[in-house]
């Protein structure tokens, strides 16, 4: 199996919350009278703040904006960690890697296999998700500002509540994906887009239709037709 560099990470932080607690145990003992013992509750607090502080330290270790992590951290979610796979991914022996809720502005996943992914309210304004595989993968509420997916494979798809302003889905085959409540006022790049047997509202659908065109490079099927737009 392979261990990731964020659960390495995620150890060390752990340990030294422990190292801090007994520095805390020590300075606490020192200080009070040598009769009488340290109060359970100010040592509960300590930890409780130290483990506080780790906690925080390794939630800034996963984003892209920490200074820095900023250099290194794009590089490393989207490399061999989401390659084995990602949290909620239905593919057994894959390595999980938590990508729900976290920021991954302008990350690099061109051409990656994302299978079943969860980026479920994650942050992934202006990413490159160029050519990449994310069959089945979902983007529940989750922010795709300025992204481009142009010739992904977004079949199945899971776009729900998601915001689409700006993205860019030219060529991109999204076969039976999931539009319910998705943000698409300002998505306006669809050229040769596959929408065949998407679920979306009567106004989405319209809208598209209003800058629909092309053909699909991959399904031969014309925009306008998978959209089921009047002629």
């Amino acid at each position: 199996a392979v261990l990731n560099e964020q659960n390495k990470d995620e150890m060390l932080l752990r340990r030294c919350a422990l190292v801090l607690c007994a520095l805390g145990r020590r300075e606490l003992a020192a200080s009070l009278s040598s009769t009488t013992p340290p109060p359970k509750t100010t040592l509960r607090s300590f930890c409780a703040v130290a483990k506080s502080c780790t906690a925080a330290a390794f939630a800034l270790a996963t984003t892209t904006q920490h200074p820095v992590f900023a250099a290194t951290k794009a590089e490393q979610l989207s490399s061999a960690k989401i390659e084995g796979g990602g949290a909620s991914t239905l593919q057994s022996g894959r390595v999980i890697a938590i990508t729900r809720g976290v920021n991954l502005d302008n990350t690099n996943w061109e051409k990656k296999v994302l299978k079943g992914v969860a980026f479920q309210q994650s942050v992934l304004r202006n990413c490159n998700f160029r050519f990449s595989n994310l069959f089945s993968a979902s983007f529940f509420d989750a922010d795709l500002t300025g992204s481009d997916f142009t010739g992904a494979d977004m079949r199945q798809v899971n776009l729900e509540m998601a915001d689409l302003s700006k993205a860019d889905l030219t060529d991109a085959d999204l076969t039976q994906a999931y539009m319910a409540g998705a943000v698409i006022k300002n998505l306006e790049k669809i050229d040769n887009s596959d929408w065949t047997d998407v679920d979306m509202r009567k106004d989405q659908r319209s809208y598209l239709c209003s800058i629909a065109k092309g053909t699909n490079p991959k399904t031969d099927v014309d925009t306008r037709d998978s959209l089921m737009c009047p002629d």
